[in-house]
């Protein structure tokens, strides 16, 4: 009987065995197996079958019942087994191919190494010579560039050749990886927030681009070959600067110990070719009856100050506004970094300076703004007032300099007012309050307010006149405000549009006496 309990107890325990093995090749399998549920089960029911089954041979049945339970068990196994490959053959080619694609990478890495490091050797100083054309130095370079590809002891691919050559070309004659973006006409800004990340704003909209800069370092090289062309330095001692390229586009860099991540670096890029006012109306950043009520107020040489938030298009706004301006009349231009397009003949451009390493040597925008004046200037431009120069801003357009433009930043028309005045308390010269209300009253005619939209468009919302003083208060008027009754579309772009008020502005006189005559049907609500 013992002889026959064992085998009972063996048998149960290979039918446990089987069961389990069938359940695992069940759960390692890609699909599962038909036949695993009766296998399993077979087993289970062999165990009672022999308690309860007088009528068979308690000799037979606990080895049919051992047999049946081994064939299940190899049938698990083999099933278990054959998943195996399966998985394998899955899981192999792929490791197999980020295994290559990391070596290709590794090896192009270090052949851009090598190369870049042959390149200064047989070029030099050639390189960094601001005398040398850039075309003349763009052929040298590429011939270079091809005579050290060729002799690789492996071969290049054409389009790994292609790729290394492109690489090489930006990181030397232009900014690194950050090269394709400044050619392309669709990105408005370039975002740089440590080597290995780098952001676009495309359409208005912020979009993460798939490029990066190898180290910190790389990107030390790329900011430093930007600011030193234009005479500026960037370290720990001054770890903020503003910068232009070549066509205009402005630059801030940030490097630590200011910036905790690794240096932050922010082009904002400027058209080749110059918005015009006929671009602004195609954009519906303003009409075409507010367009000519702009063009008639700068040729009536009234002061102007263009206000917004940052990013909203302040610049391209005054861009426009200054080409308005007559041919026969000198203009000087003062800004941070020149960045204006101006299409005059007579153009003085000026450009402030910050310190040097020892901290002398600063030129403000304020002493520029005290110097134009004795420039013989028709009309003064000042980039972006943020600082005490709005003083000096305010006496330049009280003394005669009437038809100057300036920017600066606002959340509204009466937030611009008191801006200024904030700016101007900047000075430290204790101005009384109201003294400074009646100096930005007479000097200030029009202020042009833009606001960036949620969609990414960027549109003028309010032309407002600045009227005087009413007790202690600046008194305003609108004379064209957006409206936005019409909402959005079913794609979130802003619907509405810039619409004048009915209201006529009081500096038509002043205008008239510079010869400059408005059509009185713009004011009317509706008539366009």
């Amino acid at each position: 009987m013992s002889s026959l309990a064992d085998r009972m107890a063996a048998a149960r325990r290979a039918s446990e065995e089987a069961r389990l093995a069938a359940a695992a090749a069940e759960v390692g399998a890609d699909e599962p197996f038909a036949d695993d549920a009766p296998t399993s089960e077979a087993p289970r029911h062999a165990g009672p079958s022999l308690e309860a089954g007088p009528e068979r041979s308690p000799e037979a049945s606990p080895e049919a019942s051992a047999t049946a339970a081994a064939q299940a068990a190899a049938a698990a196994a083999a099933a278990t087994a054959a998943s195996r490959p399966k998985v394998a053959a899955k899981e192999q080619p792929s490791l197999g191919q980020r295994r290559s694609a990391a070596s290709q990478q590794d090896r192009l890495e270090e052949l851009k190494a090598n190369v870049h490091v042959e390149l200064l050797k047989q070029l030099g100083p050639h390189l960094y010579d601001a005398d040398m054309d850039q075309n003349e130095l763009d052929q040298r370079v590429r011939a270079v560039l091809g005579d050290v590809l060729s002799s690789q002891d492996r071969p290049l691919s054409s389009s790994d050749r292609a790729r290394v050559t492109q690489e090489i070309s930006d990181d030397i004659l232009g900014y690194g990886p950050i090269e394709p973006f400044l050619r392309d006409p669709d990105v408005s800004e370039v975002m740089v927030n440590g080597h290995d990340s780098i952001w676009l704003e495309k359409s208005g909209r912020l979009t993460h681009a798939d490029a990066h800069f190898v180290d910190e370092a790389h990107l030390r090289r790329t900011i430093d070959k930007i600011v030193s062309r234009i005479g500026r330095r960037v370290d720990e001692s001054s770890p903020m600067v503003d910068a232009r390229l070549p066509d205009g586009s402005r630059v801030n860099a940030v490097v630590p110990p200011l910036a905790v991540d690794g240096s932050a670096l922010t082009i904002r890029k400027f058209a080749t070719d110059p918005l015009t006012v006929a671009d602004l109306i195609r954009f519906g950043s303003l009409s075409p009856q507010t367009a000519d009520f702009l063009d008639a107020c700068v040729r009536g040489r009234l002061n102007v100050i263009v206000s917004g938030s940052t990013g909203a298009g302040k610049t391209t706004t005054l861009n426009v506004l200054s080409s308005f301006i007559p041919d026969d009349e000198r203009i000087v231009t003062i800004e941070d970094a020149a960045e204006l397009q101006l299409k005059q003949e007579h153009v003085v451009r000026l450009e402030s300076r910050p310190s040097n390493i020892e901290g002398k040597g600063e030129v403000s925008i304020r002493d520029l703004v005290k110097n134009s004046l004795r420039m013989r200037p028709d009309r003064i431009i000042v980039g972006e007032v943020r600082d005490a120069s709005a003083l000096d801003m305010l006496q330049a357009m009280n003394t005669g300099h009437d038809g100057s433009i300036c920017t600066l930043h606002s959340n509204g028309p009466r937030d611009t007012l008191s801006r200024m005045e904030t700016m101007v308390l900047m000075a430290g010269m204790d101005l009384p309050i109201r003294a400074i209300r009646e100096q930005v009253a007479s000097a200030v005619d029009l202020i042009v307010h833009q606001t960036r939209f949620k969609d990414g468009t960027r549109r003028i919302t309010h032309i407002t006149e600045v009227e005087r003083m009413e007790g202690d208060v600046i008194t305003l008027q609108d004379i064209f405000v957006y409206d936005h009754s019409l909402g959005f579309d079913s794609e979130g772009r802003a619907l509405g549009r810039l619409a004048a008020t009915g209201l006529r502005p009081k500096f038509l006189e002043k205008m008239a006496y510079a010869n400059v005559v408005v059509d009185p049907l713009l004011f009317v609500p509706g008539a366009h």
